[in-house]
């Protein structure tokens, strides 16, 4: 990795070939994108880069060192060009790869950021285990590069482990409050027999036709003893690692603030998610003036359905049996029910959709216990990979029906899916496609569906739409607990109970959310106040073009320009206003003349 790092460090010293800004930039973005692959090697084969196919990400602090470096020239040459001999397409593509790389170098300034390498949401073991999903499987050399790599974990895994250890040592731990059930989701993943783990997956597919029926086994069998005795030992490992090193030494504050250096490293994960200037404090305002607003919708709906109270609606809702599925497979059914039923709707609130299909998936058992109600799994077209929803079918008792209109909206159409989808297919660079994932648009999108679900017409009773209802507040909720937590001294217990008192989420998720928050400090913030910002800009262009404003039309301009940091949008924005107006005069002005 260090010589392919000096190959593009040495082109990068080189003078200038290029002439013109456009090709300047053109050249420093092709070069980033080549690098980025070098480094990102699972990823290059996802995209149909086989150069890599040999190898998985280093993730040792000599690396992390070596890649910042890199991003420090890619920034001092975007910096050299000046912004005005760009045409406006150019000024986006410059400003926002400027913007990713100047906040993962000053992500890098905090030992913490270096250091924790794991929240109660994902870990390196995890993503490991789930590696499959993004790879093609269609020949031998597919299967051979799968294998090749699962034998290289213990590398990646030593680089991990020799890293938590420095994190224990400097008291950069996570607080012992979010880790009662994480040592499940590490030796979770290797229980049982090695055809029953993630890992072998691939070899229950169909042969590939390339790979006669022996050796088809011998490959089977080697997948075995990689699983049994390369992988297992390394996952005994960090378990062994977590269990009598890390647990002992977990942190007591649930406060990020209470790290060294941890006030600073929580403002700049606050700008980098929230993509605005807001301080935690006026982010904890806004929370709870949206918590109010809310709330007032709330106790409407309970009074509607016939409760004396929100509380008492809530309650009836938490426990009667029949809003809860009784197996798993009830409640992808009905998932899966739900999730056609909008894609039979987006035609009537889009004008451009994404070609790419996704599917469903449970979510995996050594993940789900521990993990948030669901999430969404993006594919990779040139690998022929969809799109996937993933579920959480674990403590059905806390899986309500009510919630899964709201739930599918976001995680899957027109929310996650249709965003990230579409954007993989625009005619963007390949960094806009890929890696171009800022919180505040991505999640704010996906909120904003839930609201846009209210005039689709998913929720069309009063469960429904007190799940619709109890999601939003749900992301409300957190800037005030996030910022609760981690500005304002609050501890697990406040956070939780605050979560309780105002949203309909059952126990199990509000445990899970609220261990989320706490171990991965600001990234909950992004989700509303995205949200705002575009129900801002609707309202804006509706005030604008009155009766004339197309929603079709304003979707396709939020989304047809990929993610973008929050100011990045408006500008956007306000430039489609504009056009739009002038194409509406220009109409005028060719429209035959009334009779008078």
């Amino acid at each position: 990795m260090r010589k392919i790092l000096s190959l593009f460090l040495a082109a990068a010293a080189l003078p200038a070939l290029a002439q013109t800004p456009h090709d300047q930039l053109a050249r420093i973005m092709d070069d980033h994108w080549a690098w980025h692959l070098s480094t990102h090697p699972v990823e290059a084969t996802a995209r149909g880069v086989r150069a890599y196919d040999d190898r998985i990400a280093d993730m040792s602090l000599a690396a992390r060192d070596a890649q910042v470096k890199a991003e420090k020239v890619f920034a001092a040459r975007l910096e050299a060009l000046v912004p005005g001999s760009l045409d406006p397409a150019d000024r986006v593509n410059r400003d926002v790869l400027l913007w990713m790389l100047r906040d993962d170098i000053d992500g890098d300034r905090h030992q913490a950021e270096r250091l924790m390498l794991f929240t109660s949401y994902y870990g390196w073991h995890q993503g490991f285990s789930g590696i499959a999903d993004g790879l093609p499987f269609y020949n031998r050399a597919d299967y051979e590069s799968y294998l090749k790599r699962l034998a290289l974990y213990p590398q990646m895994n030593g680089d991990a482990l020799a890293i938590t250890r420095h994190a224990i040592n400097g008291g950069y731990t996570q607080p012992c409050s979010v880790l009662q059930n994480y040592a499940p989701s590490i030796i979770g993943i290797v229980a049982g027999k090695p055809e029953e783990t993630r890992f072998y997956e691939p070899f229950t597919r169909a042969k590939p036709r390339d790979i006669s029926d022996a050796d088809w086994a011998a490959m089977q069998a080697r997948a075995v003893t990689i699983i049994r005795d390369v992988l297992a030992p390394e996952y005994r490992k960090w378990h062994e690692l977590f269990v009598s090193d890390y647990l002992p030494r977990c942190r007591k504050s649930d406060s990020a603030s209470t790290l060294p250096g941890g006030a600073a490293w929580y403002a700049a994960r606050v700008k980098a998610h929230t993509t605005t200037d807001l301080t935690p404090d006026q982010i904890h305002q806004i929370g709870l003036a949206e918590v109010a607003r809310i709330g007032k919708r709330m106790d409407e709906i309970a009074a509607k359905a016939g409760y004396p109270s929100r509380a008492a609606y809530i309650q009836h809702l938490r426990t009667d049996p029949s809003y809860y599925a009784k197996t798993p497979e009830e409640l992808l059914r009905v998932a899966a029910r739900q999730a056609k039923a909008i894609d039979g709707l987006l035609p009537r609130y889009f004008g451009t959709l994404p070609r790419l299909p996704y599917g469903l998936k449970a979510i995996p058992a050594a993940e789900a216990e521990g993990t948030t109600t669901a999430y969404y799994g993006p594919g990779a077209p040139e690998s022929g990979i969809s799109g996937t929803y993933w579920v959480n079918t674990s403590k059905l008792d806390q899986r309500p029906f009510w919630e899964l209109p709201a739930l599918t909206a976001h995680e899957a159409v027109p929310g996650h899916h249709n965003q990230i989808a579409l954007q993989q297919e625009l005619p963007l660079p390949p960094f806009r496609k890929y890696l171009a994932g800022f919180t505040a648009y991505v999640e704010g999108w996906a909120l904003y569906t839930e609201y846009l679900g209210e005039e689709m017409g998913l929720y069309d009773t009063p469960e429904k739409m007190m799940g619709r209802l109890s999601y939003e507040m749900w992301r409300a909720c957190r800037l005030v607990v996030d910022t609760g937590i981690h500005a304002k001294g609050w501890d697990k217990a406040r956070a939780v109970a605050f979560m309780r008192a105002n949203s309909a989420l059952t126990d199990a998720n509000i445990d899970a959310e609220v261990n989320r928050y706490i171990s991965w400090p600001g990234q909950a913030l992004g989700y509303k106040l995205g949200e705002i910002r575009i129900r801002e800009l609707r309202a804006k262009a509706e005030a604008a073009l009155g009766p004339k404003f197309d929603l079709r039309r304003f979707h396709d301009a939020v989304l047809v320009q990929g993610a973008v940091p929050l100011t990045v949008l408006e500008s956007q924005i306000d430039g489609w206003i504009a056009a739009e107006r002038a194409s509406q005069a220009a109409v005028g002005d060719r429209s035959p003349s009334q009779p008078r």
